[in-house]
């Protein structure tokens, strides 16, 4: 872009689109999802119930987008395990924030400026995992816009859209928790990114990948930033989604009063046989009265 050119960062968009995410931004991305598994309600009384499922918990914490995205492409679930160091390193950051004597790292890691960092960090790592997604789709569907759109969403989000499994794991059943009936955060820009970086890479979108990358994992940060220091969850385009929403999926106003008719229209039909049975039965009753008449005639 010429932007970019103009403003003399160009280089370090080309520079941030081959930083290394390993071991440091994994790191980050591990602590915080552990965390945020530590933070939910019973999360603790399974800890100390059972270990193996809080460690499974928090694997699928870490590793859900990966697997999910894995079982819509047809491979493996169990593939994203397969890299030992990952595993490795997931694991020893879930036993030292839930096991670490005298609770000493999640007592430092929830210390604010130091949780701001690792979180700002742990979205750096959303990029990579939907742009991923979309590469890894792009190579098997060849310009499959729509597949491409649900496999870097799946890998950039994975971890809450599986999250009523993760639930199970923990003995929870919350289906109302469904992301796919109330998209948090993390679901919504992850959705976002998909979608922008499956148009960059079927060539609709004029902007190169580093680009792109520069720009959406500067927004997500500072973003994510703001939300944290401003103790807000509003998403930066709530106000066009409710006019969309509004626009294209509210039903009408008209739609009651026709009903009403409905309902009336069914009222005085359930009346009508009550009416024939009314006149029907005067009638029956006078033509006793005529014949009885007739009899005490005859009689005198």
């Amino acid at each position: 872009m010429d932007l970019f050119g103009f403003l003399n960062v160009n280089e370090l968009a080309l520079a941030f689109s081959n930083l290394s995410m390993f071991p440091y931004f994994d790191m980050a991305h591990y602590i915080i999802s552990i965390m945020s598994l530590r933070e939910q309600p019973g999360a603790m009384e399974v800890s100390q119930r059972s270990p193996f499922a809080c460690w499974f918990s928090s694997m699928l914490y870490c590793f859900g987008g990966a697997i999910l995205s894995a079982l819509m492409m047809a491979d493996a679930p169990v593939a994203p395990l397969s890299n030992t160091t990952n595993l490795l390193l997931a694991s020893l950051m879930w036993y030292l924030v839930f096991y670490c004597p005298l609770d000493v790292v999640y007592s430092l890691t929830s210390i604010f400026p130091l949780r701001l960092l690792l979180t700002a960090m742990k979205e750096v790592t959303r990029t990579w995992k939907v742009l991923g997604g979309v590469i890894q789709a792009g190579k098997k569907y060849k310009d499959g816009l729509f597949v491409m759109i649900a496999v870097g969403w799946a890998k950039g989000a994975g971890g809450g859209l599986i999250s009523n499994f993760e639930q199970l794991v923990r003995g929870v059943w919350k289906p109302e928790t469904n992301e796919l009936l109330k998209m948090s955060y993390p679901t919504k820009v992850s959705l976002l990114g998909a979608f922008l970086f499956s148009l960059q890479q079927c060539r609709y979108l004029p902007i190169q990948t580093h680009h792109l990358i520069f720009i959406y994992t500067l927004f997500i940060v500072t973003n994510k930033i703001r939300i944290m220091m401003l103790g807000s969850s509003s998403y930066p385009f709530s106000s066009v989604e409710s006019v969309l929403f509004k626009t294209l999926f509210v039903r009408p106003l008209t739609f009651s009063s026709m009903s009403d008719l409905t309902q009336s229209s069914a009222h005085q039909n359930h009346k009508k046989p009550n009416a024939s049975n009314g006149s029907t039965s005067s009638r029956n009753t006078d033509q006793t009265d005529r014949k009885e008449s007739a009899v005490n005639k005859k009689i005198n």
